[in-house]
């Protein structure tokens, strides 16, 4: 695609219908520190304990991604897959801690307006993957993309050794 945005990272997608797609880039950690911006937040936090672009659309909205030990119980909890969902931050900190087990927070999210994200997906811009819960959680950072691909099947797994630009190697 040649959007720096998107080259090597792994968007985790929230909702897709007709209007449109909302995802979080799960790659892109930061350097800023939990602790310096949302203290009460940075205790439940999967280390490494540091915000995380979810994408280029409005770079100040919060998200929060968490796995719950009973999701179906867990007041503001939206499933995504499985036990891994969205977290209202505007609950208290304190009182999930023993509803949450994993968590990371995200600053901007990915966003495409209706056709949009189809339209890529027709001209091979991107990978379609099955997500595991916990993908959102390891320490890999920019190295998550190499990990999702290489625990694919056949050809796709290989893509995980492509040099980012092969024309230099």
């Amino acid at each position: 695609m040649g959007d720096p945005n998107f080259e090597r990272t792994v968007v985790l997608m929230i909702e897709h219908t007709a209007d449109g797609a909302l995802g979080l880039v799960l790659s892109r950690p930061t350097d800023i520190a939990l602790a310096d911006v949302l203290p009460e937040w940075a205790g439940l936090a999967t280390e490494p304990a540091v915000l995380h672009v979810g994408g280029p659309v409005e770079e100040r909205s919060g998200w929060c991604l968490a796995r719950a030990r009973d999701p179906e119980s867990l007041d503001g909890f939206v499933p995504v897959v499985g036990d891994l969902g969205l977290v209202d931050l505007e609950q208290d900190p304190v009182s999930l801690r023993a509803a949450l087990f994993s968590l990371r927070l995200y600053v901007g999210y990915s966003g495409w307006g209706a056709g949009q994200l189809e339209d890529e997906l027709a001209a091979s811009a991107w990978f379609v993957v099955d997500a595991a819960t916990d993908d959102p959680f390891l320490p890999d950072g920019a190295a998550l993309w190499r990990r999702i691909l290489a625990r694919q099947q056949g050809a796709l797994s290989r893509l995980a050794l492509f040099p980012p630009h092969p024309s230099l190697n």
